[in-house]
């Protein structure tokens, strides 16, 4: 048998093949209060997020590829929707509009912002396979696996802490495995860039529970 040349090849295919797999780092935001693991240092960008009801929230998106492989995670601010939603209100009156149109909707825009992300992943998606409720650190949240229209599938998390709603998302092509450890890496920090974990279930907006030591 000639194994020399078949190795000599191999070898060749190794080398030249992409380098996709590398050793993942531990990322922490202290500014948006969350911790993961990405395959490589993302990048931040500020943008703006649409709410269920129309609010313009401020949001960081934080994503990190690797090869074919793409990483998010997606922070909108939520902690300032009641002024802005009182804004909102006052202006309508002042306008001379009544009814629906000047209801004060920041309760349910903040209570049902899980949901809405969650909306939002399963219609851009060509199939979702999998929905389940999910914790991180005893925080509640969505679990969503989808299959997109050209056959790459997202595996995706959404969670609301303090305020903050984050989505994570991890995509990968068809037939490669689910990117299931990103979003279970996902944690919650407090304002000394400690890592928490509750005694019981949070759920935001009721009363905090007492954390983990």
């Amino acid at each position: 048998m000639r194994l020399i040349p078949l190795m000599a090849t191999l070898l060749s295919l190794f080398i030249s093949a992409p380098a996709f797999t590398q050793e993942w780092i531990d990322f922490a935001s202290r500014t948006d209060f969350f911790a993961i693991n990405f395959p490589s240092q993302p990048k931040m960008t500020e943008t703006t997020y649409k709410s269920e009801y129309a609010l313009t929230l401020p949001a960081h998106i934080y994503r990190a590829d690797n090869g074919p492989n793409h990483y998010s995670v997606t922070v909108v601010d939520y902690t300032g929707a009641e002024k802005l939603e009182a804004e909102r209100v006052k202006n309508c009156k002042a306008s001379g509009g009544d009814g629906d149109l000047c209801n004060d909707h920041a309760r349910g825009d903040i209570r049902g912002a899980m949901l809405y992300a969650t909306g939002q992943l399963i219609e851009k998606s060509a199939k979702l396979t999998h929905l389940a409720y999910s914790n991180a650190d005893r925080v509640e949240g969505h679990e969503i696996y989808l299959t997109n229209t050209d056959g790459s599938r997202t595996l995706a998390a959404v969670y609301m802490h303090e305020n903050r709603l984050y989505i994570i998302e991890g995509t990968v092509p068809a037939k490669s495995p689910p990117p299931a450890l990103f979003y279970q890496s996902m944690g919650f920090l407090d304002k000394d860039g400690k890592r928490i974990r509750y005694n019981s279930t949070y759920s935001n907006g009721f009363p905090t529970p007492s954390r983990a030591r």
